[in-house]
């Protein structure tokens, strides 16, 4: 499997919460960042952190643009959507994945905070321990 098939297989299964499938696809100890929020690490703290987003909407989807791989980098921009409260939230994405060995050992994503915070509701905001903006 090449890095971006390795990308792509775990970006479908994480999106659908197909945590089992995902995780074949991390390292052990994976680093996980959504730029700016501090990185979290291995598959629990990826787990965490993908549960608590992924409570918050009853579906989701992770639609690759454009994609580009060199060596052990793969580069996607992406637009992350999550039905939240009846209606679909579009997330811009740039992601970037190392892949050693078949599996994923980093991946940090580039968003702007605001557009997902400024879509929940004060209830999902507590649910994750922010404040309301």
């Amino acid at each position: 499997m090449t890095p971006e098939q390795t990308v792509d297989a775990f970006c479908a299964a994480a999106a659908k919460r197909d945590f089992d499938t995902a995780f074949q696809y991390l390292a052990e100890d994976v680093e996980y960042q959504n730029m700016p929020l501090p990185p979290v690490h291995g598959h629990q703290g990826v787990r965490d952190t993908l549960d608590a987003l992924l409570s918050l909407c009853t579906d989701s989807e992770w639609v690759v643009h454009r994609q580009l791989a060199s060596g052990s980098t793969v580069m996607n921009e992406r637009t992350d959507r999550f039905e939240m409260h009846g209606k679909w939230l579009d997330l811009p994405v740039a992601g970037v994945f190392e892949v050693q060995d078949g599996k994923i050992v980093l991946w940090r994503d580039y968003f702007d905070l605001p557009t997902i915070v400024n879509a929940m509701t004060p209830d999902d905001l507590a649910a994750l321990g922010e404040e309301p903006v």
